[in-house]
């Protein structure tokens, strides 16, 4: 499985039941990454990807049970640490600001058992920068 999370500097993902943002230019570039793959996400996160076609996207609550090897789960408010054994990559979305957050990505993804293999900077349709860095499990 491939997580796919957005964060602020400090690894907010969401506050108060509602997303830091829902920048466009994230999703068109997030929807490129996976490609003909199937994008697994909950109902919340559903709603924002109307744009995707066919069947691509995923959407039930418990589609980090769902999905499987090389498929993609977009993840705003849950901790996916809980499912680090079933993980063999994680793409990490960076806002360039710093939101109140009482959600956070709680893997260490600077220790040994990670390594980063690519890193991207773009321009958001919100944010000014937006950096994607993609990990690959060791």
């Amino acid at each position: 499985m491939i997580a796919v999370v957005c964060v602020d500097e400090k690894n907010g993902m969401m506050f108060h039941g509602r997303r830091q943002s829902q920048d466009r230019s994230l999703r068109v570039n997030l929807l490129r990454e996976c490609g003909e793959k199937r994008l697994y996400m909950n109902e919340y996160s559903a709603r924002m990807f109307k744009e995707a076609s066919g069947s691509q996207i995923i959407a039930s609550e418990d589609f980090l049970c769902n999905a499987g090897v090389g498929e993609f789960c977009f993840v705003e408010d849950r901790d996916v640490g809980d499912f680090l054994q079933k993980l063999e990559s994680v793409i990490v979305y960076k806002w360039n600001r710093c939101y109140p957050a009482d959600v956070y990505f709680s893997i260490n993804l600077t220790n040994e058992n990670w390594v980063l293999v690519r890193t991207e900077e773009f321009r958001g349709s919100s944010h000014d920068r937006i950096t994607k860095e993609v990990y690959q499990k060791l």
